[in-house]
């Protein structure tokens, strides 16, 4: 290979040659953070769009957009690439999933940004009572305590809120933590016998299939910017998913997990930003309990795979 020939090329090539020398673990826990970044700025976008347009409509789009933007690839490996092994799998993923977003969706508008993040801090304690009871995990004492820790999290949380019609809203958005919890669990079963990629375009697929007869009955006309968001929002929702399977390619999931208390950070600053919102105490300290959990679990497990190895 010759050398790089320019200034700007040797510069690149060794700020790409920095990054590759930092261990692995590093280099993941940066892609996560990214993906936390960017997953955030869409979760923005989203939450504006559907302030002014109905949540089945942005539901349909967002997942519409995401296909459109992985069209290129699809003409580029053709059709076959992208076959799953075994469709009813891929069916079920698409309705469980649909389920949680109509719910988050649905939700989205009336809650603040730190206060939707929070909440969301619930699907990993969901995914791990999923494990036990459908795919056979024991149920150590750890994880008991996790789940304890994790549902005081939860009341601290949703407590403040529960009177008025915020409430309604706000167990709107806790029912789709354990709708997302079951569609990991189901693609965690599907990466055994399908790729990241062919998953991807199928729950594009699916979602966008189901939730288009409910767009269409509440459709209603958007403008040229309001396109144009929902084109980025396409791009936003690849390169986030681009970055966490760069993140869980280089390291275990479980030496990630404490990227997430950054979550809050960005989706309180954000919500600040674009939406005015001031985060209440009991979102930001009960989100940090229920991370908090997570992390000390997903840490915990780790150490004991690596001494059982």
């Amino acid at each position: 290979m010759s050398e790089p020939s320019t200034a700007p090329e040797r510069g690149h090539h060794r700020l790409i040659a920095r990054f590759e020398a930092i261990p692995a673990a590093g280099r993941a826990m940066f892609w996560a953070a990214m993906a936390g970044i960017v997953f955030n700025l869409l979760n923005t976008a989203m939450r504006h769009m559907t302030l002014s347009v109905n949540s089945f409509q942005v539901q349909f789009l967002r997942y519409a957009f995401g296909l459109l933007v992985l069209m290129p690839l699809l003409w580029r490996n053709g059709l076959a690439a992208y076959k799953p092994n075994g469709l009813g799998g891929q069916i079920w993923r698409g309705i469980v999933h649909t389920l949680g977003l109509t719910f988050w969706f649905a939700a989205l508008p009336h809650l603040t940004m730190a206060d939707s993040t929070a909440i969301g801090f619930t699907t990993p304690i969901f995914i791990m009572i999923g494990a036990v009871l459908f795919l056979g995990e024991k149920m150590v004492w750890a994880r008991w305590v996790a789940a304890m820790i994790g549902f005081v999290g939860m009341l601290i949380v949703m407590g403040p809120k529960m009177q008025g019609a915020g409430g309604i809203w706000t167990l709107v958005m806790f029912a789709s933590s354990p709708m997302f919890a079951a569609s990991f669990l189901i693609t965690k079963a599907l990466t055994r016998r399908d790729s990241p990629a062919v998953i991807v375009f199928w729950q594009s697929l699916t979602v966008s299939l189901m939730t288009l007869p409910m767009a269409i009955m509440h459709w209603t006309p958007l403008t040229p910017s309001q396109w144009g968001l929902f084109l980025v929002a396409g791009v936003l929702g690849s390169t986030g998913h681009w970055c966490l399977t760069n993140s869980y390619r280089m390291a275990d999931i479980s030496a990630t997990q404490s990227i997430k208390f950054l979550d809050l950070v960005w989706s309180s600053l954000l919500g600040y930003l674009v939406f005015s919102d001031i985060p209440s105490s009991a979102s930001l300290i009960g989100g940090v309990v229920i991370c908090g959990a997570t992390v000390w679990i997903a840490r915990r497990e780790a150490a004991e795979r690596q001494v059982a190895r």
